[in-house]
């Protein structure tokens, strides 16, 4: 009969820990609402061993942001391989795997907060630190769009078109965990829907974008979820088309 052994931990491997313990709980509840005793139980250590590692729950807050947010920004690194529209319903996937499993944590990166020092005040440099860490993530995506639409440089219509989808994206996510009243696989399909929308109307305004666009259509499979909008859009005309003139019924 054997009886187990605790290992014990490298410094470095004791802080990755610590910060998987920590953004796992701040993703159920409201950083502000998790304490160091918590962390140190879940980690199994005591609450002085925590302090030797993090000189607080702040720096342990900035840590699990810092890991939450290269984690979000690889959710949108694709392979830039067949169809755009299902290349970007896989990261819209991937997006909202995140949301889903760090619904509270999403909501606290995306917001710049809450963060709260000891004597109950905000600290501003951990505000500064979560805003800088959701802009990284903002730009990955910007640059991942960017680069399955194949454009580096994109004109200015485009770059307006591409970072308002990023916007649109964190705001629906933010919507939908409020209640989540809609299915998130629908959402995910409509926020790739919505790009193609987006670029449509900066088609409509500008020649090097409506080239894109004509590019993209040209390369959709008649399943995918930009031949589907097109689909429904001709369909909704369809039917608010008014019937034929001079016909009489009977």
């Amino acid at each position: 009969m054997t009886t187990g052994v605790r290992r014990r931990m490298g410094v470095e491997e004791r802080r990755q820990q610590l910060i998987g313990v920590a953004l796992d709980l701040f993703s159920r509840r409201s950083p502000d609402q998790v304490s160091i005793d918590e962390i140190a139980s879940a980690a199994g250590i005591s609450r002085p061993l925590v302090y030797h590692y993090f000189p607080g729950k702040l720096s342990l807050y900035e840590a699990a942001l810092q890991r939450a947010s290269e984690d979000l920004a690889a959710r949108f690194v694709e392979p830039r391989q067949g169809p755009l529209g299902a290349r970007l319903l896989r990261v819209m996937g991937r997006y909202f795997d995140f949301v889903d499993e760090h619904g509270p944590g999403f909501a606290a990166l995306m917001r710049g907060g809450p963060a709260v020092s000891a004597g109950g005040s905000c600290s501003l440099s951990t505000v500064s630190a979560a805003d800088a860490l959701v802009d990284s993530v903002r730009q990955a995506a910007y640059d991942q769009v960017l680069a399955h639409l194949g454009v580096p440089d994109p004109p200015a219509r485009l770059d307006l078109v591409v970072r308002s989808w990023i916007s649109l994206a964190e705001s629906t996510a933010l919507i939908w965990l409020d209640g989540r009243r809609i299915p998130r696989g629908e959402l995910e399909v409509q926020l790739v829907q919505d790009l193609a929308a987006l670029l449509a109307v900066g088609a409509a305004h500008d020649p090097q974008t409506a080239a894109l666009l004509s590019r993209v259509v040209e390369d959709e499979p008649a399943d995918g979820p930009f031949a589907d909008l097109v689909a429904r859009l001709i369909a909704l005309g369809a039917d608010d088309r008014p019937a034929p003139s001079g016909t009489e019924a009977g």
